[in-house]
């Protein structure tokens, strides 16, 4: 065990504050970012939840709920080799009237219900299908009844005047801010032509399963390349495109990064003082040590290697307290995404940052000489 780990442990009252700042910073860094992969999930639901390689819409679609209605017709421009059958998929925005008379705003998604279509989402049971193939039918998730004014299975509102009827409830559906509505196309075109008179012989998106999904982005390619009137993506592409847009149009990831980059400057200072505290503490014995013939540069090593001891405590106590504050985030609705990647990235800016405070420290380490033994 080496002797700054040993300085740590045995002087752990004096070092306890640099590790919990430094245990602050990696938790909440991790914890807004994954609250910001949550949060952005949501704007991605439907196609996430789709098995579609490709995506084809109107031009320059940005994000999946902002689809505009295309010809029916662009069906046949998808006739292409390794391209199945496409299908219809219909998306757009629409007025809900709850059974108090308020309204909200809500998102209807219109798919076929075959176990086989591309669009038909993953969380739908075989029951659900069957039940929506119903004229006038939705399916919501659990978390937006309440948006929707909604108590459960049976319930009735009205979708752009159209009276429809809840024959579902599920979960892994919640949405940003306009509940999904899933329904069949019927459904879908019926309630969207009402106030849209296109959706009659137009549709949100064209969506198609490759014979080689790895082929998927050549094809989208080719086909924006030969109609560039169109959007053609590949389910990857269009879900990051779709997060992406709202992360930069609502400015909430600027929000959160700014909470998180205080933090850090919270942690990197405290942990910087609590150093230098430290090191001012021994100077009697750095001292010595200098009297003694040991080089400088041997006590800079030693109060570096105290600061990424310090670091990686605090790093190390913080990720069991970040799984646990995820979870209660989780009981309480919240959507907490905990990847490697953001433990590794936390850890890295706050380990980075433990060793800028051990270099600040060092400055202390410069004004101690052995004379001051004498004093």
């Amino acid at each position: 065990m080496s002797y700054a780990l040993q300085t740590l442990i045995h002087e752990r009252s004096r070092y306890a504050a640099g590790v919990g700042a430094v245990l602050f910073s990696a938790v909440l860094i991790a914890l807004q970012v994954g609250l910001l992969l949550g949060l952005f999930e949501l704007t991605s639901i439907p196609v996430d939840h789709s098995t579609a390689d490709l995506w084809v819409g109107g031009s320059h679609v940005e994000s999946v709920d902002l689809g505009r209605p295309i010809p029916i017709s662009y069906i046949g421009r998808l006739n292409k080799p390794g391209v199945q059958r496409p299908e219809l998929y219909y998306l757009n925005f629409g007025n809900f009237t709850k059974p108090d008379g308020g309204n909200s705003l809500c998102t209807v998604v219109g798919t076929g219900l075959t176990a086989g279509h591309a669009g038909c989402p993953d969380v739908l049971t075989p029951e659900h299908r069957q039940l929506l193939t119903e004229s006038l039918t939705i399916v919501a998730d659990q978390s937006d009844l309440a948006k929707l004014g909604l108590s459960g299975v049976g319930d009735r509102g009205k979708v752009n005047g159209k009276e429809v009827r809840l024959v579902g409830v599920v979960t892994g559906l919640k949405s940003l801010a306009a509940p999904w509505l899933m329904c069949s196309q019927t459904t879908a075109r019926e309630v969207l032509s009402g106030v849209n008179p296109l959706y009659a012989d137009h549709v949100t998106y064209l969506l198609a399963r490759c014979d080689d999904p790895a082929r998927a982005p050549a094809l989208a390619r080719e086909l924006a390349a030969e109609y560039p009137e169109m959007s053609v993506y590949t389910a990857d592409e269009f879900s990051t495109k779709s997060r992406l847009f709202w992360l930069l149009r609502t400015k909430a990831g600027v929000a959160l990064g700014y909470a998180a980059l205080l933090g850090l400057l919270v942690g990197a200072v405290i942990t910087a003082q609590t150093l230098y505290a430290a090191t001012m503490a021994s100077a009697k014995e750095f001292a010595t040590l200098l009297a003694l013939g040991i080089p400088r540069r041997r006590i800079y090593g030693l109060v570096m290697a105290q600061s990424f001891w310090v670091g990686l405590v605090g790093v190390a106590l913080a990720y069991p307290l970040v799984h646990l504050l995820g979870s209660v985030a989780e009981q309480a609705g919240g959507r907490v995404v905990i990847r490697w990647e953001v433990l590794l990235g936390a850890a890295a800016l706050t380990m980075a940052t433990s060793l800028l405070a051990g270099l600040v420290a060092l400055r202390s380490v410069k004004t101690i000489e052995p004379m001051s033994l004498l004093r």
